[in-house]
């Protein structure tokens, strides 16, 4: 990453700046499975998938199927300190706009 881009780089987690670089950084990230937490029970809703953008919207796909869309713009996405997966909290279009938190775990590959 170049100074400038460095030097530019929004810290406000609130902004749509930050949301669409941090949809931007984790897009193509390919996934091992994907979890969600439901009255404190974890489940595993689906493996083997990646994150994408398409037309303004962030992506979860896997198990062949769609398990959760969200506008940019409206997606909350962070790191897990591992860096090994990231949690996403947003509308769920696929749902009806439902709230939902997922956590994505990435497959991994020795960098």
């Amino acid at each position: 990453m170049g100074l400038f881009k460095r030097l530019t780089k929004s810290k406000n987690p609130d902004s749509k700046k930050y949301r669409r670089e941090m949809a931007e950084m984790i897009c193509g990230q390919h996934i091992k499975y994907v979890t969600e937490r439901i009255d404190d029970v974890e489940t595993v809703i689906g493996k083997n998938g990646g994150l994408n953008i398409r037309n303004g919207e962030f992506i979860v796909y896997a198990s062949a199927d769609v398990l959760f869309r969200c506008q940019v713009d409206e997606l909350q996405a962070s790191e897990l300190l591992s860096k090994d997966g990231v949690v996403l909290t947003g509308p769920d279009l696929e749902h009806g706009g439902k709230m939902r938190t997922i956590i994505a775990f990435y497959v991994y590959y020795r960098k």
